[in-house]
C-alpha cells in the first residue's frame, strides 16, 4: 500500500461545478433522451477523467492524469507530513482567520496519518482570499479501500 497526494487551488466558482467533479453514470443516456441530456453526458465522459478538478468522491483522484500526482509515499507519517507542509504553506491565505492559526493543523495532520495507515483517503478543503478554494487530498492506493478496482496511476 502506499499513498498519492494531489492539490487543487482555483475559482470557487469553478470548483462548484459539481458535475464536472462526479465521473458519468456508467450507463449513456437511453436513446430517444433529449439531445442536450446526451450533449451534457458526453461532455461529462469527456472532461472527468482528464480535469483537473477534484472529484466529490476522493478515491477517483486515482483515474486523474498522472501528472497531477504531487508526491508518493510508501508510509502515512510521511504522507501527512507533506499534507501538514502544504497546510502551512497556505495558512496565511486562509479566509477564516480561526483557519489561519497553525496551532490547530498539528491537530489535522495527526488525524490524517491515522485515517492513512488505516487505509482510508484524506481529504481537505479550505476557502482562501475570496473567490479562491483550496483542495488537499492523501488517496491510499495498492488497493483503495473505498473503490479497490480503481487502478493505480503509476501502474
Amino acid at each position: 500500500m502506499h499513498h498519492h497526494g494531489y492539490l487543487w487551488t482555483g475559482p470557487k466558482d469553478r470548483f462548484d461545478q459539481e458535475a464536472l467533479r462526479r465521473p458519468p453514470h456508467p450507463a449513456p443516456p437511453p436513446g430517444g433522451s433529449r439531445p442536450e441530456l446526451i450533449q451534457r453526458y458526453r461532455e461529462v465522459a469527456a472532461e472527468f477523467p482528464t480535469s483537473d478538478l477534484p472529484p466529490v468522491e476522493t478515491a477517483y483522484w486515482l483515474i486523474k492524469p498522472h501528472s497531477l500526482v504531487r508526491g508518493t509515499w510508501e508510509e502515512a507519517e510521511e504522507a501527512a507530513s507533506w499534507l501538514g507542509e502544504r497546510l502551512t504553506d497556505y495558512a496565511s491565505r486562509f479566509a477564516s482567520e480561526r483557519d489561519r492559526d497553525i496551532m490547530r493543523l498539528a491537530p489535522l495532520v495527526n488525524a490524517a496519518a491515522e485515517q492513512l495507515h488505516s487505509g482510508a483517503d484524506v481529504s481537505y478543503g479550505f476557502y482562501l482570499e475570496r473567490p479562491s478554494y483550496l483542495h488537499l487530498a492523501v488517496v491510499t492506493c495498492t488497493p483503495n479501500r473505498s473503490l479497490p478496482t480503481l487502478p493505480c496511476p503509476l501502474g
